[in-house]
């Protein structure tokens, strides 16, 4: 059975808010559900969903403002804002700062599922559908698994966007600070040391290989070799 598609569902009213989650685990989503932006922010930072849908009215931190700083992180993330604003500017907006979809209160929870479902199909296509090489391994990025011969090992998300960009990089320094601020949102200590962890278990997982390897190139960052 695949693996469900993670949803970060930001929205400050609680009964649309368990309405939304309990129709979207119906079609086997998994939701997370979030009841202000500052939460939404920090959930999306820990669990690393796959699609966002933002309230724009929200306490603490609304849908816009949160866009914006996940958007510094995350370029590719399908981001659908919800809103009972009508009004044309709020509209070009919410696009503008990065939002892929736009739905005005009240909306049919079948026009919901159709949007995400059209977001999905469009990431996938995006970034790519072809496997990519890494020495004898193969690596299917869209869902996030690594073949090596007739095995396979299913990567984290995090763990497959790091692959990803190392690969995109092949034979050139991955800058530390960057990758960090695009994938963890920031570049202090404690990111840096969850970014040597994870590096740690890509290695493993390219073990079966002794030509592939991720080099430390220390103050600069890291460089996948093959």
């Amino acid at each position: 059975m695949d693996k469900p598609i993670t949803i970060l569902l930001a929205e400050d009213e609680p009964a649309l808010g368990q309405i939304i989650k309990e129709s979207l685990e119906t079609r086997h989503f998994k939701v997370l559900l979030c009841a202000n932006g500052e939460t939404a922010l920090e959930t999306y930072r820990n669990q690393e969903p796959e699609l966002l849908v933002l309230d724009v009215m929200m306490p603490k931190k609304d849908g816009f403002t949160l866009a914006k700083e996940i958007r510094a992180i995350d370029e590719q993330i399908p981001i659908i804002f919800l809103t009972a604003k009508s009004q044309t500017q709020d509209v070009v907006e919410g696009f503008s700062i990065g939002g892929n979809d736009y739905l005005k209160k009240p909306f049919s929870m079948e026009e919901l599922i159709v949007r995400i479902d059209n977001l999905l199909h469009r990431k996938t296509l995006q970034i790519t559908s072809e496997l990519l090489e890494i020495g004898k391994y193969h690596f299917n990025f869209p869902k996030q698994l690594l073949f090596f011969e007739n095995a396979s090992v299913q990567l984290t998300h995090r763990e497959a966007h790091l692959l990803f960009h190392l690969v995109k990089n092949k034979n050139k320094v991955l800058d530390r600070s960057l990758i960090l601020n695009k994938l963890w949102g920031n570049d202090d200590f404690f990111s840096a040391r969850s970014m040597d962890v994870f590096i740690s278990k890509l290695r493993k997982k390219l073990q079966q290989d002794a030509e592939v390897q991720i080099i430390n190139v220390r103050g600069f960052g890291y460089k996948l070799v093959f």
